[in-house]
């Protein structure tokens, strides 16, 4: 009988095959059990969670308000046992969702699955945002085309400058991606960006003659061994790259590509194992812009919204 310590060993060492950089997989989520049987009797399972993002909370600006994530546990059998399951799960994935628009069904999978991909469009998925990573040294320190350009850490009194930043790249994530445009936006905004300037987590600026024309928000971020975060990323002291924007009547001047030589300088000095982000793979800019910096797709963040647009398959 196939169990789920099985399925697990058998998916992190095809994981592993993939990509060596995705860590093993030792625990299966906590959430709702669904199995499916193979026409030639193998077996596999997965687990769905269910997420609530009510207005006032960060995570509603980039997510549904209703979510279903389905997390599957294939073994060794890859694209044949993940449409299986996507079938036997539908059920739980949209059941109560049919009158609620806001909501999505989402899988996160390794972003190298080719043949996993092939399964995920079929079922209405579309790949809304990777998470990247950089493990390699930083370029050098490139020069701006506007020798103007000076970068800074960012502070309490430069919270406005900050903020307009955010909004700005928030509103065209909006347009491109999974980004939510909530109407209380700009004061969940203000009030993480207010805590991260007066925090230890690193803020820096680019500026024109005292002018802010762009920001990068950093973070400092230690995945231990058994967290969460470690089922996707590597242990160890990481670089987050939260948010990079540039005023639109800036760019050209090398000005995120200079704030990103300061960021990745910091964090290698700093001992980081490497540096991670998270992009949408639909935005004419970022899919451009993130792998000149070194990021490549590690897992691709895949949804479909509303939850009712998942499909049968082909």
């Amino acid at each position: 009988m196939t169990t789920t310590r099985n399925l697990l060993a058998e998916q992190s060492a095809r994981f592993a095959r993939l990509d060596p950089v995705i860590p093993a997989q030792r625990v299966a989520p906590v959430g709702e059990p669904v199995v499916a049987a193979l026409p030639d009797g193998r077996v596999v399972g997965g687990v769905v969670a269910f997420h609530h993002h009510p207005p006032g909370t960060v995570s509603s600006l980039w997510s549904a308000r209703y979510c279903r994530e389905l997390t599957p546990l294939l073994g060794s059998v890859g694209a044949e046992g993940l449409a299986e399951l996507l079938a036997a799960a539908r059920p739980v994935l949209v059941d109560g969702l049919a009158a609620e628009p806001d909501s999505a069904v989402e899988v996160i999978w390794p972003s190298r699955d080719a043949e996993a991909t092939r399964v995920l469009l079929d079922h209405g998925f579309v790949p809304l945002s990777v998470l990247a990573i950089r493990t390699t040294a930083a370029p050098s320190r490139p020069a701006p085309v506007d020798d103007r350009v000076r970068v800074r850490r960012g502070g309490p009194s430069d919270l406005t400058e900050v903020l307009d930043l955010a909004m700005a790249e928030l509103e065209y994530s909006a347009l491109v991606g999974g980004t939510v445009l909530r109407p209380d936006a700009r004061d969940l905004k203000a009030e993480t960006l207010r805590t991260r300037l007066a925090g230890d987590h690193p803020v820096w600026l680019a500026e024109v003659d005292g002018l802010v024309i762009g920001l990068a928000e950093g973070a400092w971020s230690p995945v231990a061994e058994g967290s969460p975060g470690s089922t996707r990323l590597p242990t160890g002291l990481l670089g987050y790259v939260n948010c990079v924007s540039v005023a639109s009547g800036a760019r050209g001047l090398g000005v995120g590509q200079l704030l990103m030589a300061r960021a990745h300088e910091e964090f290698d000095t700093a001992g980081a194992r490497a540096t991670y982000l998270y992009y949408n793979p639909p935005n004419p800019l970022s899919s451009v812009f993130w792998p000149r910096q070194g990021y490549r797709p590690l897992w691709t963040i895949w949804e479909s919204r509303p939850a009712t647009g998942l499909r049968h398959g082909p």
